[in-house]
Protein backbone atom coordinates (compact mmCIF):
# COMPACT_ATOMS: atom_id res chain seq x y z
CA UNK A 1 0.00 0.00 0.00
CA UNK A 2 1.22 3.76 -0.90
CA UNK A 3 1.32 5.63 2.47
CA UNK A 4 0.59 8.79 2.40
CA UNK A 5 0.92 10.98 5.55
CA UNK A 6 -0.74 14.61 5.95
CA UNK A 7 0.75 15.10 9.96
CA UNK A 8 -1.31 16.91 12.00
CA UNK A 9 -4.68 17.01 10.13
CA UNK A 10 -7.22 15.71 12.52
CA UNK A 11 -9.96 15.29 10.08
CA UNK A 12 -7.84 13.24 7.19
CA UNK A 13 -8.18 9.39 7.42
CA UNK A 14 -7.66 6.49 5.50
CA UNK A 15 -9.47 2.70 5.22
CA UNK A 16 -9.67 0.25 2.63
CA UNK A 17 -13.11 -0.69 1.70
CA UNK A 18 -14.98 -2.07 -1.38
CA UNK A 19 -11.49 -3.78 -2.73
CA UNK A 20 -9.76 -0.24 -2.48
CA UNK A 21 -8.29 2.16 -0.41
CA UNK A 22 -10.41 5.31 0.00
CA UNK A 23 -8.64 8.34 1.61
CA UNK A 24 -11.11 10.68 3.23
CA UNK A 25 -10.62 14.90 3.56
CA UNK A 26 -7.41 14.65 1.80
CA UNK A 27 -6.01 18.06 2.34
CA UNK A 28 -5.08 20.11 -0.97
CA UNK A 29 -3.31 23.60 -0.18
CA UNK A 30 -4.50 26.47 -2.25
CA UNK A 31 -2.12 29.60 -2.30
CA UNK A 32 -4.14 32.03 -0.21
CA UNK A 33 -4.37 29.49 2.57
CA UNK A 34 -7.41 28.16 2.15
CA UNK A 35 -7.87 24.11 2.41
CA UNK A 36 -9.87 22.31 0.26
CA UNK A 37 -10.68 18.72 1.16
CA UNK A 38 -10.64 15.35 -1.10
CA UNK A 39 -11.51 11.80 -1.38
CA UNK A 40 -9.41 9.68 -2.95
CA UNK A 41 -10.33 6.34 -4.14
CA UNK A 42 -7.53 4.05 -5.26
CA UNK A 43 -5.96 0.96 -5.68
CA UNK A 44 -4.54 -0.40 -2.56
CA UNK A 45 -0.73 -1.31 -3.82
CA UNK A 46 2.53 0.71 -4.28
CA UNK A 47 1.32 1.60 -8.13
CA UNK A 48 1.45 4.51 -9.80
CA UNK A 49 -2.25 5.35 -11.78
CA UNK A 50 -3.84 7.85 -14.13
CA UNK A 51 -5.98 9.76 -12.25
CA UNK A 52 -9.55 11.04 -13.05
CA UNK A 53 -10.22 14.39 -11.40
CA UNK A 54 -13.97 16.07 -10.83
CA UNK A 55 -13.96 19.25 -8.67
CA UNK A 56 -17.30 21.59 -7.98
CA UNK A 57 -20.14 22.08 -5.50
CA UNK A 58 -22.44 19.36 -5.22
CA UNK A 59 -20.76 17.11 -2.32
CA UNK A 60 -18.30 14.90 -2.43
CA UNK A 61 -19.58 12.70 0.57
CA UNK A 62 -23.39 13.19 -0.22
CA UNK A 63 -25.08 10.59 -2.11
CA UNK A 64 -26.83 10.66 -5.44
CA UNK A 65 -30.27 10.03 -3.56
CA UNK A 66 -30.55 12.41 -0.96
CA UNK A 67 -31.25 15.55 -3.54
CA UNK A 68 -31.69 13.55 -6.54
CA UNK A 69 -33.53 10.36 -6.16
CA UNK A 70 -36.26 10.54 -8.44
CA UNK A 71 -33.04 11.22 -10.80
CA UNK A 72 -31.61 7.97 -9.75
CA UNK A 73 -34.95 5.62 -9.18
CA UNK A 74 -35.85 6.43 -12.96
CA UNK A 75 -31.86 5.98 -13.48
CA UNK A 76 -32.33 2.88 -12.43
CA UNK A 77 -35.32 1.47 -13.65
CA UNK A 78 -34.73 2.40 -16.87
CA UNK A 79 -31.04 1.58 -17.12
CA UNK A 80 -30.20 -1.50 -14.81
CA UNK A 81 -27.04 -1.63 -15.52
CA UNK A 82 -26.21 1.68 -13.62
CA UNK A 83 -26.71 -0.11 -10.27
CA UNK A 84 -25.18 -3.65 -11.49
CA UNK A 85 -21.47 -4.46 -9.97
CA UNK A 86 -21.38 -1.58 -7.47
CA UNK A 87 -22.55 -1.28 -3.70
CA UNK A 88 -23.43 2.10 -5.21
CA UNK A 89 -22.36 3.38 -1.57
CA UNK A 90 -20.00 5.65 -2.78
CA UNK A 91 -22.27 7.31 -6.01
CA UNK A 92 -22.23 10.99 -5.92
CA UNK A 93 -24.24 13.00 -8.73
CA UNK A 94 -22.89 13.41 -11.78
CA UNK A 95 -19.07 11.83 -11.29
CA UNK A 96 -18.28 8.91 -11.55
CA UNK A 97 -18.33 5.99 -9.69
CA UNK A 98 -14.97 5.03 -8.01
CA UNK A 99 -16.09 0.72 -7.67
CA UNK A 100 -16.00 0.81 -11.75
CA UNK A 101 -13.18 2.50 -12.33
CA UNK A 102 -11.06 1.55 -9.57
CA UNK A 103 -10.24 -1.93 -10.43
CA UNK A 104 -9.39 -0.38 -14.17
CA UNK A 105 -6.54 0.52 -12.86
CA UNK A 106 -7.31 4.22 -12.51
CA UNK A 107 -7.39 6.43 -8.92
CA UNK A 108 -10.67 8.78 -8.35
CA UNK A 109 -10.50 12.29 -6.77
CA UNK A 110 -13.35 13.63 -6.06
CA UNK A 111 -12.67 17.76 -4.81
CA UNK A 112 -15.34 19.46 -2.73
CA UNK A 113 -14.61 23.28 -4.42
CA UNK A 114 -14.07 26.13 -2.40
CA UNK A 115 -17.27 26.95 -0.39
CA UNK A 116 -19.42 23.37 -0.98
CA UNK A 117 -19.07 20.40 1.08
CA UNK A 118 -16.37 20.16 3.21
CA UNK A 119 -14.42 22.76 1.85
CA UNK A 120 -14.36 26.22 3.51
CA UNK A 121 -13.48 29.42 2.19
CA UNK A 122 -16.29 31.51 0.30
CA UNK A 123 -18.50 30.18 -2.43
CA UNK A 124 -18.92 31.78 -5.76
CA UNK A 125 -19.52 29.42 -8.64
CA UNK A 126 -18.08 29.65 -11.72
CA UNK A 127 -15.44 32.29 -10.64
CA UNK A 128 -11.81 32.80 -11.79
CA UNK A 129 -10.79 31.51 -8.30
CA UNK A 130 -12.62 28.50 -8.40
CA UNK A 131 -10.79 28.00 -11.85
CA UNK A 132 -7.84 28.53 -10.21
CA UNK A 133 -8.35 26.23 -7.52
CA UNK A 134 -8.87 23.68 -9.90
CA UNK A 135 -5.55 24.33 -11.64
CA UNK A 136 -4.27 24.12 -8.95
CA UNK A 137 -5.74 20.72 -7.63
CA UNK A 138 -4.39 19.37 -11.21
CA UNK A 139 -1.53 19.63 -10.43
CA UNK A 140 -1.13 18.66 -6.78
CA UNK A 141 -2.62 15.29 -7.90
CA UNK A 142 0.13 15.04 -10.36
CA UNK A 143 2.86 14.62 -8.50
CA UNK A 144 1.28 12.53 -5.82
CA UNK A 145 3.10 9.02 -5.08
CA UNK A 146 -0.06 7.32 -6.62
CA UNK A 147 -0.46 9.28 -9.55
CA UNK A 148 1.50 8.23 -13.10
CA UNK A 149 1.76 11.94 -13.73
CA UNK A 150 -1.15 12.40 -16.06
CA UNK A 151 -4.79 13.76 -14.64
CA UNK A 152 -8.26 13.49 -16.91
CA UNK A 153 -11.33 14.96 -16.24
CA UNK A 154 -14.42 13.81 -15.82
CA UNK A 155 -18.15 14.38 -14.82
CA UNK A 156 -21.47 15.99 -15.85
CA UNK A 157 -22.94 19.36 -16.16
CA UNK A 158 -21.16 21.29 -13.79
CA UNK A 159 -18.01 19.34 -13.73
CA UNK A 160 -18.31 19.30 -17.44
CA UNK A 161 -18.46 23.27 -17.47
CA UNK A 162 -15.06 23.63 -15.35
CA UNK A 163 -13.28 21.31 -17.74
CA UNK A 164 -13.86 23.75 -20.52
CA UNK A 165 -12.16 26.51 -18.30
CA UNK A 166 -9.22 25.09 -16.70
CA UNK A 167 -8.25 23.11 -19.67
CA UNK A 168 -7.87 26.42 -21.64
CA UNK A 169 -5.81 27.66 -18.56
CA UNK A 170 -3.17 24.49 -19.33
CA UNK A 171 -2.13 22.82 -16.38
CA UNK A 172 0.90 20.81 -16.82
CA UNK A 173 -0.50 17.31 -15.72
CA UNK A 174 -3.65 17.73 -17.95
CA UNK A 175 -3.61 15.05 -20.08
CA UNK A 176 -6.84 14.57 -21.17
CA UNK A 177 -10.52 15.71 -20.60
CA UNK A 178 -14.54 14.23 -21.30
CA UNK A 179 -16.85 16.95 -20.50
CA UNK A 180 -20.25 15.08 -20.24
CA UNK A 181 -23.12 17.29 -21.17
CA UNK A 182 -21.65 21.31 -19.94
CA UNK A 183 -21.73 24.63 -21.58
CA UNK A 184 -18.94 26.84 -22.10
CA UNK A 185 -20.38 30.53 -22.95
CA UNK A 186 -21.84 31.70 -19.60
CA UNK A 187 -24.21 34.19 -21.21
CA UNK A 188 -26.09 32.73 -24.42
CA UNK A 189 -25.76 29.31 -22.52
CA UNK A 190 -26.56 29.73 -18.85
CA UNK A 191 -27.98 33.32 -17.96
CA UNK A 192 -29.72 34.39 -20.95
CA UNK A 193 -30.84 32.70 -23.88
CA UNK A 194 -30.58 35.25 -26.70
CA UNK A 195 -30.65 37.82 -24.32
CA UNK A 196 -33.62 36.81 -22.39
CA UNK A 197 -33.05 35.81 -18.96
CA UNK A 198 -33.07 32.45 -17.54
CA UNK A 199 -34.79 31.75 -14.20
CA UNK A 200 -33.43 28.10 -14.09
CA UNK A 201 -29.71 29.32 -12.55
CA UNK A 202 -31.59 31.17 -9.32
CA UNK A 203 -33.86 27.92 -8.66
CA UNK A 204 -30.64 25.57 -9.24
CA UNK A 205 -29.02 27.42 -6.97
CA UNK A 206 -31.48 27.55 -4.33
CA UNK A 207 -32.35 23.41 -4.42
CA UNK A 208 -29.03 22.21 -5.21
CA UNK A 209 -26.08 24.46 -4.33
CA UNK A 210 -27.22 26.14 -0.84
CA UNK A 211 -28.01 22.81 0.94
CA UNK A 212 -24.28 21.96 0.27
CA UNK A 213 -22.42 25.25 1.04
CA UNK A 214 -19.93 24.43 3.63
CA UNK A 215 -21.18 25.14 7.26
CA UNK A 216 -24.72 23.84 6.33
CA UNK A 217 -23.23 21.72 8.96
CA UNK A 218 -25.60 19.34 11.10
CA UNK A 219 -28.83 20.86 9.19
CA UNK A 220 -27.50 19.10 6.12
CA UNK A 221 -26.97 15.27 5.38
CA UNK A 222 -25.07 12.96 6.53
CA UNK A 223 -22.24 10.89 4.21
CA UNK A 224 -24.03 7.46 3.69
CA UNK A 225 -20.18 5.86 3.39
CA UNK A 226 -18.35 7.22 6.06
CA UNK A 227 -20.75 9.05 8.32
CA UNK A 228 -19.70 12.50 8.26
CA UNK A 229 -21.99 15.60 8.04
CA UNK A 230 -21.60 15.95 3.85
CA UNK A 231 -21.47 20.01 4.34
CA UNK A 232 -18.77 19.99 6.99
CA UNK A 233 -17.61 19.58 10.44
CA UNK A 234 -19.62 23.20 11.90
CA UNK A 235 -22.87 24.61 11.41
CA UNK A 236 -22.57 28.22 10.90
CA UNK A 237 -26.06 30.32 10.72
CA UNK A 238 -28.60 31.76 8.25
CA UNK A 239 -26.57 34.93 8.64
CA UNK A 240 -23.09 33.38 8.53
CA UNK A 241 -23.83 31.61 5.69
CA UNK A 242 -25.29 34.42 3.40
CA UNK A 243 -22.26 35.89 4.13
CA UNK A 244 -19.84 33.29 2.80
CA UNK A 245 -21.27 33.20 -0.59
CA UNK A 246 -22.01 35.44 -3.35
CA UNK A 247 -25.37 36.10 -4.77
CA UNK A 248 -25.76 34.25 -8.32
CA UNK A 249 -29.17 35.55 -9.25
CA UNK A 250 -28.47 39.50 -8.10
CA UNK A 251 -25.30 39.25 -9.96
CA UNK A 252 -26.49 37.56 -13.28
CA UNK A 253 -29.47 39.96 -13.34
CA UNK A 254 -27.39 43.04 -12.64
CA UNK A 255 -25.09 42.11 -16.19
CA UNK A 256 -27.89 42.07 -18.69
CA UNK A 257 -25.33 42.25 -21.60
CA UNK A 258 -22.29 39.93 -22.68
CA UNK A 259 -20.00 42.37 -20.81
CA UNK A 260 -16.91 41.64 -18.45
CA UNK A 261 -18.40 39.73 -16.00
CA UNK A 262 -18.95 36.78 -18.36
CA UNK A 263 -16.00 37.38 -20.29
CA UNK A 264 -13.44 36.30 -17.49
CA UNK A 265 -15.94 33.12 -16.61
CA UNK A 266 -15.88 32.04 -19.75
CA UNK A 267 -13.17 30.14 -21.75
CA UNK A 268 -11.31 30.82 -24.80
CA UNK A 269 -11.60 27.55 -26.49
CA UNK A 270 -9.04 27.63 -28.90
CA UNK A 271 -6.22 27.85 -26.09
CA UNK A 272 -7.55 23.74 -25.27
CA UNK A 273 -5.09 21.39 -26.89
CA UNK A 274 -5.19 18.62 -24.70
CA UNK A 275 -7.21 15.84 -26.08
CA UNK A 276 -11.41 16.49 -25.68
CA UNK A 277 -14.67 13.71 -25.77
CA UNK A 278 -17.10 15.77 -25.90
CA UNK A 279 -20.68 14.17 -25.22
CA UNK A 280 -23.65 15.88 -26.00
CA UNK A 281 -27.46 15.18 -25.44
CA UNK A 282 -30.04 15.84 -28.06
CA UNK A 283 -32.74 17.24 -25.83
CA UNK A 284 -30.37 19.64 -23.73
CA UNK A 285 -31.21 23.11 -25.09
CA UNK A 286 -31.14 25.47 -23.61
CA UNK A 287 -28.02 24.54 -21.20
CA UNK A 288 -25.73 22.20 -22.75
CA UNK A 289 -25.60 20.64 -25.84
CA UNK A 290 -24.40 24.36 -27.56
CA UNK A 291 -21.57 24.42 -25.44
CA UNK A 292 -20.25 20.41 -26.37
CA UNK A 293 -20.96 21.21 -30.10
CA UNK A 294 -18.62 24.29 -30.10
CA UNK A 295 -16.17 23.16 -27.48
CA UNK A 296 -15.34 20.25 -30.57
CA UNK A 297 -16.01 22.40 -33.19
CA UNK A 298 -13.74 25.70 -31.57
CA UNK A 299 -10.86 23.88 -29.65
CA UNK A 300 -7.67 23.77 -30.91
CA UNK A 301 -7.01 19.99 -30.13
CA UNK A 302 -5.90 17.54 -32.87
CA UNK A 303 -6.98 15.21 -30.79
CA UNK A 304 -10.90 15.65 -30.16
CA UNK A 305 -14.21 13.79 -30.85
CA UNK A 306 -18.06 14.43 -30.61
CA UNK A 307 -20.42 11.77 -29.28
CA UNK A 308 -23.98 12.97 -29.08
CA UNK A 309 -26.49 10.51 -27.28
CA UNK A 310 -30.49 11.35 -25.96
CA UNK A 311 -32.25 10.21 -22.86
CA UNK A 312 -32.23 11.88 -19.18
CA UNK A 313 -29.19 14.64 -19.01
CA UNK A 314 -27.59 12.18 -16.33
CA UNK A 315 -28.34 8.54 -16.93
CA UNK A 316 -25.99 7.34 -20.08
CA UNK A 317 -23.57 8.54 -18.71
CA UNK A 318 -23.20 6.12 -15.61
CA UNK A 319 -24.18 3.48 -17.87
CA UNK A 320 -21.80 0.80 -19.27
CA UNK A 321 -22.30 2.54 -22.88
CA UNK A 322 -21.18 5.80 -20.95
CA UNK A 323 -18.50 3.89 -19.21
CA UNK A 324 -17.03 2.05 -22.26
CA UNK A 325 -16.63 5.06 -24.12
CA UNK A 326 -15.06 6.94 -21.51
CA UNK A 327 -12.33 4.03 -20.30
CA UNK A 328 -11.50 3.71 -23.76
CA UNK A 329 -10.86 7.25 -24.37
CA UNK A 330 -8.63 7.96 -21.37
CA UNK A 331 -7.27 4.42 -21.40
CA UNK A 332 -5.57 5.82 -24.62
CA UNK A 333 -4.56 9.27 -23.56
CA UNK A 334 -3.85 8.43 -19.54
CA UNK A 335 -2.59 4.70 -20.07
CA UNK A 336 -1.19 5.15 -24.02
CA UNK A 337 -2.97 1.81 -24.94
CA UNK A 338 -4.87 3.47 -28.11
CA UNK A 339 -5.72 -0.51 -29.04
CA UNK A 340 -9.53 0.22 -28.13
CA UNK A 341 -9.85 3.61 -29.59
CA UNK A 342 -8.17 3.64 -32.48
CA UNK A 343 -11.08 3.01 -34.60
CA UNK A 344 -13.50 5.55 -32.67
CA UNK A 345 -14.53 7.76 -35.70
CA UNK A 346 -14.44 11.28 -35.02
CA UNK A 347 -17.88 12.18 -34.52
CA UNK A 348 -20.18 9.51 -33.09
CA UNK A 349 -24.17 10.37 -33.08
CA UNK A 350 -26.90 8.07 -31.37
CA UNK A 351 -29.51 9.23 -34.64
CA UNK A 352 -32.58 9.07 -32.89
CA UNK A 353 -36.31 8.50 -34.08
CA UNK A 354 -39.52 8.38 -32.75
CA UNK A 355 -40.35 6.62 -29.69
CA UNK A 356 -37.25 7.06 -27.80
CA UNK A 357 -35.36 4.91 -30.82
CA UNK A 358 -31.53 5.57 -31.50
CA UNK A 359 -29.04 3.64 -33.56
CA UNK A 360 -24.90 4.32 -33.58
CA UNK A 361 -23.68 6.35 -36.51
CA UNK A 362 -19.87 7.94 -37.08
CA UNK A 363 -19.21 11.05 -39.30
CA UNK A 364 -16.38 12.61 -40.11
CA UNK A 365 -17.04 15.58 -38.90
CA UNK A 366 -19.11 18.16 -37.36
CA UNK A 367 -21.29 19.68 -38.82
CA UNK A 368 -21.49 16.76 -40.95
CA UNK A 369 -19.70 17.75 -44.28
CA UNK A 370 -22.39 15.98 -46.55
CA UNK A 371 -25.05 18.36 -45.32
CA UNK A 372 -27.59 19.95 -47.62
CA UNK A 373 -28.59 23.05 -45.92
CA UNK A 374 -32.42 23.32 -46.74
CA UNK A 375 -34.83 26.26 -46.72
CA UNK A 376 -38.40 26.12 -45.45
CA UNK A 377 -39.68 29.29 -46.32
CA UNK A 378 -42.54 30.43 -44.43
CA UNK A 379 -45.27 31.03 -45.87
CA UNK A 380 -48.70 32.95 -45.02
CA UNK A 381 -51.52 31.15 -47.13
CA UNK A 382 -52.04 28.02 -44.72
CA UNK A 383 -49.27 29.13 -42.49
CA UNK A 384 -47.17 26.98 -44.05
CA UNK A 385 -43.69 25.75 -44.69
CA UNK A 386 -42.74 25.61 -48.26
CA UNK A 387 -39.61 24.89 -50.19
CA UNK A 388 -41.04 27.53 -52.69
CA UNK A 389 -40.93 31.15 -51.33
CA UNK A 390 -43.63 33.11 -50.40
CA UNK A 391 -45.05 35.28 -53.75
CA UNK A 392 -46.32 38.75 -53.30
CA UNK A 393 -46.93 40.52 -49.28
CA UNK A 394 -48.57 39.23 -46.64
CA UNK A 395 -47.75 39.73 -42.79
CA UNK A 396 -49.80 37.49 -39.86
CA UNK A 397 -49.79 39.04 -36.31
CA UNK A 398 -49.91 37.48 -32.57
CA UNK A 399 -50.64 37.57 -29.57
CA UNK A 400 -47.17 36.80 -27.51
CA UNK A 401 -49.38 36.08 -24.32
CA UNK A 402 -50.99 33.44 -26.84
CA UNK A 403 -49.42 30.69 -28.40
CA UNK A 404 -47.90 32.21 -31.23
CA UNK A 405 -48.24 31.46 -35.11
CA UNK A 406 -47.25 27.91 -36.31
CA UNK A 407 -45.87 26.82 -39.86
CA UNK A 408 -46.75 23.56 -41.13
CA UNK A 409 -44.62 21.49 -44.28
CA UNK A 410 -46.18 19.04 -46.49
CA UNK A 411 -45.98 15.78 -45.62
CA UNK A 412 -42.21 14.15 -46.19
CA UNK A 413 -42.33 11.88 -49.06
CA UNK A 414 -40.10 9.76 -47.62
CA UNK A 415 -37.87 9.48 -44.41
CA UNK A 416 -35.87 12.43 -43.77
CA UNK A 417 -33.03 13.24 -41.51
CA UNK A 418 -31.72 16.55 -40.32
CA UNK A 419 -28.96 17.06 -37.94
CA UNK A 420 -26.99 19.56 -37.00
CA UNK A 421 -26.98 22.73 -36.03
CA UNK A 422 -30.58 25.28 -37.27
CA UNK A 423 -31.15 28.94 -38.15
CA UNK A 424 -34.12 30.91 -38.82
CA UNK A 425 -34.97 34.47 -40.81
CA UNK A 426 -37.78 36.22 -39.53
CA UNK A 427 -38.67 39.74 -40.51
CA UNK A 428 -40.72 41.11 -37.54
CA UNK A 429 -42.21 44.55 -36.31
CA UNK A 430 -44.09 44.72 -32.77
CA UNK A 431 -46.33 47.48 -31.24
CA UNK A 432 -44.09 48.47 -28.46
CA UNK A 433 -39.81 49.10 -28.36
CA UNK A 434 -39.16 44.95 -28.34
CA UNK A 435 -40.14 41.59 -28.21
CA UNK A 436 -38.95 38.25 -27.68
CA UNK A 437 -39.55 35.70 -29.77
CA UNK A 438 -39.15 31.94 -29.18
CA UNK A 439 -38.79 29.47 -31.64
CA UNK A 440 -39.49 25.91 -31.61
CA UNK A 441 -39.04 23.49 -34.34
CA UNK A 442 -41.62 20.52 -34.22
CA UNK A 443 -42.60 17.57 -36.06
CA UNK A 444 -46.07 15.76 -36.53
CA UNK A 445 -47.79 12.72 -37.29
CA UNK A 446 -50.17 12.29 -40.39
CA UNK A 447 -52.87 12.96 -37.78
CA UNK A 448 -50.77 15.97 -35.99
CA UNK A 449 -50.01 14.52 -32.94
CA UNK A 450 -47.02 16.37 -31.93
CA UNK A 451 -43.70 13.86 -31.71
CA UNK A 452 -41.69 14.76 -28.36
CA UNK A 453 -38.73 13.00 -26.46
CA UNK A 454 -37.49 12.68 -23.45
CA UNK A 455 -34.46 15.32 -23.12
CA UNK A 456 -32.23 16.03 -20.90
CA UNK A 457 -35.00 16.74 -17.98
CA UNK A 458 -38.07 17.11 -19.26
CA UNK A 459 -40.02 13.93 -21.01
CA UNK A 460 -41.72 16.05 -23.43
CA UNK A 461 -39.15 17.82 -24.86
CA UNK A 462 -39.47 19.31 -28.74
CA UNK A 463 -37.59 18.52 -31.44
CA UNK A 464 -35.55 21.78 -30.95
CA UNK A 465 -35.57 25.62 -29.51
CA UNK A 466 -34.51 29.22 -30.25
CA UNK A 467 -34.42 32.23 -28.65
CA UNK A 468 -34.38 36.00 -29.38
CA UNK A 469 -34.77 39.44 -27.63
CA UNK A 470 -35.58 41.53 -30.56
CA UNK A 471 -33.28 44.77 -29.36
CA UNK A 472 -29.86 42.46 -29.34
CA UNK A 473 -30.49 41.55 -32.72
CA UNK A 474 -27.23 42.87 -33.44
CA UNK A 475 -24.48 40.08 -35.46
CA UNK A 476 -20.72 39.38 -34.96
CA UNK A 477 -20.27 39.38 -38.47
CA UNK A 478 -16.85 37.96 -38.14
CA UNK A 479 -17.94 35.01 -36.06
CA UNK A 480 -21.56 34.42 -37.54
CA UNK A 481 -22.49 32.03 -39.96
CA UNK A 482 -25.78 31.28 -42.28
CA UNK A 483 -26.60 28.36 -40.22
CA UNK A 484 -25.33 29.73 -36.46
CA UNK A 485 -26.11 33.27 -36.43
CA UNK A 486 -23.20 34.74 -33.49
CA UNK A 487 -25.06 37.86 -31.81
CA UNK A 488 -23.27 40.22 -29.94
CA UNK A 489 -25.60 41.41 -27.29
CA UNK A 490 -23.46 44.42 -25.89
CA UNK A 491 -26.39 46.57 -25.95
CA UNK A 492 -30.15 47.04 -26.60
CA UNK A 493 -31.31 48.78 -29.54
CA UNK A 494 -35.09 49.45 -29.12
CA UNK A 495 -37.43 49.12 -31.80
CA UNK A 496 -39.32 51.81 -33.32
CA UNK A 497 -43.16 50.33 -32.97
CA UNK A 498 -44.40 49.32 -36.29
CA UNK A 499 -41.12 49.76 -37.75
CA UNK A 500 -39.79 46.32 -39.44
CA UNK A 501 -36.87 44.36 -38.52
CA UNK A 502 -34.70 41.79 -39.99
CA UNK A 503 -33.59 39.46 -37.40
CA UNK A 504 -31.44 36.28 -37.99
CA UNK A 505 -32.45 33.54 -34.97
CA UNK A 506 -30.02 30.92 -33.86
CA UNK A 507 -31.62 27.54 -33.10
CA UNK A 508 -29.65 24.95 -30.94
CA UNK A 509 -28.64 22.19 -32.97
CA UNK A 510 -30.59 18.90 -32.85
CA UNK A 511 -31.65 15.89 -35.31
CA UNK A 512 -33.98 13.24 -36.02
CA UNK A 513 -35.17 11.33 -38.39
CA UNK A 514 -38.95 12.39 -39.70
CA UNK A 515 -40.60 9.37 -41.15
CA UNK A 516 -42.43 9.52 -44.35
CA UNK A 517 -45.67 11.28 -44.03
CA UNK A 518 -45.16 13.09 -40.85
CA UNK A 519 -44.58 16.96 -41.19
CA UNK A 520 -41.87 19.51 -39.85
CA UNK A 521 -43.53 23.03 -37.98
CA UNK A 522 -41.93 26.03 -36.95
CA UNK A 523 -43.80 27.96 -34.18
CA UNK A 524 -42.72 31.42 -33.45
CA UNK A 525 -44.14 32.77 -29.82
CA UNK A 526 -43.59 35.01 -27.52
CA UNK A 527 -43.45 32.97 -24.30
CA UNK A 528 -42.15 29.31 -23.51
CA UNK A 529 -43.57 26.47 -25.56
CA UNK A 530 -45.83 24.63 -23.39
CA UNK A 531 -46.41 20.74 -24.40
CA UNK A 532 -50.00 19.89 -25.48
CA UNK A 533 -50.45 17.30 -22.96
CA UNK A 534 -50.62 16.28 -19.08
CA UNK A 535 -47.63 18.07 -17.14
CA UNK A 536 -44.85 15.95 -15.92
CA UNK A 537 -44.58 16.04 -11.74
CA UNK A 538 -41.12 17.03 -12.12
CA UNK A 539 -37.67 16.00 -10.01
CA UNK A 540 -37.05 16.15 -6.44
CA UNK A 541 -33.95 18.77 -7.24
CA UNK A 542 -36.25 20.94 -9.32
CA UNK A 543 -39.14 23.38 -7.73
CA UNK A 544 -41.39 23.60 -10.88
CA UNK A 545 -43.78 21.09 -12.83
CA UNK A 546 -42.43 20.32 -15.95
CA UNK A 547 -44.30 21.67 -18.87
CA UNK A 548 -42.04 20.86 -21.96
CA UNK A 549 -39.03 23.00 -21.34
CA UNK A 550 -38.53 22.05 -17.76
CA UNK A 551 -36.63 24.05 -15.42
CA UNK A 552 -35.46 26.79 -18.38
CA UNK A 553 -38.05 28.76 -17.92
CA UNK A 554 -38.50 32.86 -18.93
CA UNK A 555 -41.06 34.15 -16.54
CA UNK A 556 -38.47 36.51 -15.15
CA UNK A 557 -41.41 39.72 -14.98
CA UNK A 558 -38.31 42.83 -14.06
CA UNK A 559 -36.25 41.47 -16.96
CA UNK A 560 -39.90 40.85 -19.16
CA UNK A 561 -42.29 43.73 -18.08
CA UNK A 562 -45.47 43.49 -19.10
CA UNK A 563 -46.13 46.70 -20.53
CA UNK A 564 -43.18 46.04 -23.35
CA UNK A 565 -43.29 42.28 -23.54
CA UNK A 566 -47.08 41.48 -23.31
CA UNK A 567 -47.78 42.85 -26.76
CA UNK A 568 -48.44 42.47 -30.44
CA UNK A 569 -45.71 40.88 -32.51
CA UNK A 570 -46.50 41.32 -36.65
CA UNK A 571 -44.26 38.64 -39.14
CA UNK A 572 -43.74 40.00 -42.42
CA UNK A 573 -43.38 37.64 -45.42
CA UNK A 574 -42.23 38.42 -48.89
CA UNK A 575 -39.70 38.80 -52.03
CA UNK A 576 -37.89 41.71 -50.58
CA UNK A 577 -38.03 39.95 -46.73
CA UNK A 578 -37.79 35.96 -47.21
CA UNK A 579 -38.53 34.42 -44.08
CA UNK A 580 -37.45 30.92 -43.43
CA UNK A 581 -36.68 28.09 -41.18
CA UNK A 582 -32.87 26.36 -42.30
CA UNK A 583 -32.42 22.71 -41.91
CA UNK A 584 -29.65 20.85 -42.00
CA UNK A 585 -30.95 17.93 -44.25
CA UNK A 586 -28.48 14.77 -44.09
CA UNK A 587 -28.89 12.04 -47.31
Amino acid sequence: MTTVNYPDDSIFRSEFREDMRVDWDVPIPMDDGVVLRANVYRPDDEGKYPVIMSHGPYGKDLHFEEIYKTCWDLMCENHPDVPAGSTNIHQSWEVADPEKWVPHGYVIVRVDSRGAGRSPGYLECFGPRENQDFFDCIEWAGVQPWSNGKVGLSGISYYAVNQWSVAAMGPKHLAAICPWEGFNDFYRELSYHGGIYSSFQRHWYDKQIMPIQHGYGDRGFKSRANGELAAGPETLSDEELQQNRFDLHGEFSSHPFDDEYYAVRTPDLSKITVPVLSCANWGGAPLHPRGNFNGYTHSSSQKKWLEVHGLEHWSLYYTDYGNDLQKRFFDCFLKDDGSAWENQPRVSLNVRSEGEKFYLRGEEDWPIPRTEWTKFHLNADGHCLSREEQVGEESISYKSTGDGVTFVSTPMEKDTEFCGPIASKIWISSDTTDADLFLVVRVFTPDLKEVVFHGALDPHTPVASGWLRASHRALDKERSTEWAPFHTHKKAEPLTPGEIYELDIEIHASGMVIPEGYRVALSIRGRDYVYPGEPDAGLSNMKNQFTGVGPFLHDDRDNRPADVFDNYVTIHIGSDRPSYLLLPIVS
